[in-house]
């Protein structure tokens, strides 16, 4: 499947994207779209033969609960809607708590990733086979960026994109923006992990700007593309011919001319890499080999620096260069496969499930930091968590920053800092602008009032206490008329 040059569509430069010479497809946050209704630039998109693949951004596959029925459901509809020849969604987890661990659910509101071990990976590798299952086209993964790194982790990004491929067969969307982030972030080689990667497995390929602040590369998707960015995919390009190649935009939009700009950049990258580097190794379907022989279950190769390392029964055998031989993990193979299935699998996504609840309430409640992670590296993170949320609630409820003015940010971040986000952007909004009013905030009393009706217009039902408090908290509004 040949997908060639595209670009992110975003409501904000629909008409620019329209208007771009060369775009041969687009992609589309699935989440932003109806089920059963497409925007008309869309519409008109697609009547031009440009092919549109919907990017999913909620469902946590890498989570410990079983991905959620209805979230499939309504990325299955998408799919079917845009005849797309696959969806894509990333490699990361976006909430944590609830049932599993008796604690409030909570949700990050980003893609943080998951740790790189064997546990994790049989987490996700379940959660990707279900997907899978739901979806009527197939799907590929992506890597993400991350401002933080999980202690104790067994392998690196490149062995465990391959152990995911080898189990699901599931494709690989890899963000070579993302490879650079983890770079500067975390002092990950991205020619080693493309070295260790499928190449052969790969879907589709993005590049995205960002910015460097205080040594900590933030993935933006705001800032134009930089040039160790093309730097990274010109690596991946001296090694395989990706199927497709899409520039990512998501804030702070430049003129169409600039875009124009950096898609050209992107060419001028590939036809380079491709003139330069070896001969292409393939990408089409994936080849023919050993199927998975069930959950859990490989047998095969893993590819390590400087050594061969062996799946034989249950364990993997490192050979180095110099001849000698040891045992350095459990492998997942024919004869390990209980342990993933049952009491053992439930186990795994316990395990999963505390830990990725501790991080997260770190990060949104303020709660102490789990041992072994980076203190420094958190608080970056939060604060990016916090400024994200208060971006984003401003983009999908306009009116606040408009009733608070200059006051919004603030007022936003401080409310961030006490109430961790437990549903969506749009229940965050109207949790906040509760909890102004029940603090009888805004003091300027036409702001509060304009502030209440807005509440009072988008609110749904609220469980009688919540609604006794906001009733007296209207009233006092009503008052200072």
């Amino acid at each position: 499947m040949e997908l060639g040059i595209g670009i992110g569509w975003r409501p904000e430069i629909a008409d620019a994207v329209e208007a771009l010479p060369g775009i041969d497809w687009v992609e589309a946050v699935a989440e932003n779209l109806c089920a059963d209704h497409l925007p008309d630039s869309l519409v008109r998109l697609r009547e031009r033969g440009v092919t549109v693949v919907p990017h999913g951004v909620s469902l946590g596959l890498g989570g410990a609960d079983r991905p959620d029925p209805g979230r499939l459901a309504a990325l299955a509809a998408r799919a079917t809607l845009l005849g797309t020849p696959l969806v894509t969604e990333h490699i990361a987890f976006v909430r944590a708590g609830g049932p599993r661990t008796a604690s409030p659910a909570l949700e990050a509101g980003h893609l943080l990733p998951v740790p790189r071990t064997w546990d994790a990976l049989d987490v996700l590798c379940e959660n990707v086979r279900i997907a899978q299952d739901a979806l009527p086209v197939p799907l590929a993964l992506e890597n993400i960026a991350a401002l933080i790194a999980w202690p104790g982790e067994e392998l690196t990004e490149g062995q465990f994109l391959a152990e995911l491929v080898a189990r699901t067969g599931v494709r690989l969307l890899i963000d070579v923006a993302n490879l650079h982030t983890n770079h500067v972030n975390r002092g990950e080689d991205p020619a080693r992990a493309l070295d260790e990667l499928p190449v052969e497995a790969i879907a589709y390929v993005h590049v995205a700007g960002g910015v460097e602040k205080d040594g900590v590369w933030h993935d933006t998707h705001a800032h134009p593309v930089t040039r160790p960015v093309l730097d990274v995919l010109a690596e991946l390009g001296s090694r395989v011919d990706p199927p497709g190649v899409l520039l990512e935009r998501d804030d702070h939009f430049p003129p169409a001319e600039e875009l124009a700009g950096e898609l050209t950049a992107i060419r001028v990258t590939l036809a380079a890499a491709h003139k330069d580097g070896p001969a292409r190794r393939g990408t089409g379907p994936l080849p023919a080999g050993p199927a998975p022989a069930g959950p859990g279950v490989h047998v095969g190769t893993l590819r390590t620096t400087g050594a061969a390392a062996t799946v034989t029964g249950s364990t993997v055998t490192e050979t180095t260069a110099a001849g000698a031989t040891a045992v350095v993990a459990p492998a997942v193979g024919a004869g390990a496969a209980a342990r993933t299935s049952g009491v053992r699998a439930d186990a795994a996504r316990d395990r999963a499930a505390v830990a990725q609840t501790a991080l997260l309430s770190a990060l949104v409640a303020g709660t102490p930091a789990p041992e072994g992670f980076d203190h420094r590296r958190l608080g970056v993170q939060s604060r990016a968590l916090a400024a994200k949320r208060a971006d984003v609630v401003a983009k999908v409820a306009p009116e606040l920053p408009e009733i608070l003015g200059d006051g919004y940010r603030g007022a936003f971040l401080a409310y961030a800092r006490t109430r961790p986000m437990s549903a969506g952007y749009r229940r965050d909004a109207l949790d906040f602008a509760e909890q102004l009013l029940i603090a009888g905030r805004p003091a300027d009393s036409a702001a509060r009032r304009r502030l209440t009706l807005w509440w009072q217009e988008r609110a749904a039902a609220r469980p009688p206490r919540r609604a006794a408090r906001l009733a007296r908290a209207v009233r006092s509004a009503l008052v200072g008329r």
